[in-house]
């Protein structure tokens, strides 16, 4: 059909690095995604997001993992950004649930200076290799900051904000302009970027066997 042909060109074309093909790409992709996802949001769940909170936290993934997008044309990304979308529900669904059962363990930010950071670094899965936990702390919070640098800039204020900072969701929230099902969102991809990073900082850290 011809939708699919410029699709495929749009996705060629962004495969390569033309960000005017990707907004096309998202634009014509982006609405089929929103048909599979919207019927998946529960009557409890539209309380704390709609379908395009999940697209515009989607869309942003994309344009950060577009290179991990490996083969399938057209047809293959929607079922691949599909998948993201459907990850990112996923997500916020759990967070959500879990935030009316609140684990002092999930929010790292309960205490001033280093230990956040150090505590942070450990709550993604990693053990540090460094002997003393005084030197943890600082390598941790070198870490934590370099990483934020490279995030967009809403995935760095999320960590910063709730796991550094100990602020609460629905302040976040406010502060972004965005609902509070959206900020669980960006929570969990801003963790994965972390943890893509961590695993390229073996010269402090190592992930658990």
């Amino acid at each position: 059909m011809e939708t699919d042909t410029q699709g495929e060109r749009a996705l060629a074309r962004a495969m390569e690095g033309d960000r005017g093909a990707l907004s096309e790409l998202l634009e014509r992709a982006g609405p089929r995604v929103r048909e599979r996802i919207a019927p998946k949001i529960s009557v409890w769940l539209a309380a704390h997001l709609d379908a395009d909170d999940v697209m515009q936290v989607t869309y942003l993934e994309v344009v950060l993992r577009l290179e991990r997008f490996e083969r399938g044309g057209f047809s293959g990304f929607v079922a691949w950004m599909s998948r993201l979308a459907e990850n990112n529900l996923i997500d916020a669904v759990r967070s959500l649930q879990a935030s009316k059962r609140p684990d002092p363990k999930r929010q790292v930010g309960v205490s001033a200076g280093d230990d956040s950071y150090l505590g942070l670094v450990e709550m993604l899965g990693a053990t540090y290799t460094t002997p003393s936990r005084d030197a943890a702390r600082h390598e941790a919070q070198s870490f934590i900051e370099r990483a934020l640098k490279r995030m967009p800039k809403d995935y760095a204020r999320v960590i910063r904000g709730y796991d550094l900072e100990g602020l609460g969701i629905e302040e976040i929230a406010q502060e972004l302009g965005r609902s509070a099902g959206a900020v669980y969102m960006l929570r969990a991809r801003a963790h994965d970027c972390l943890r893509d990073v961590l695993g390229s900082e073996s010269q402090f850290f190592s992930t658990p066997a």
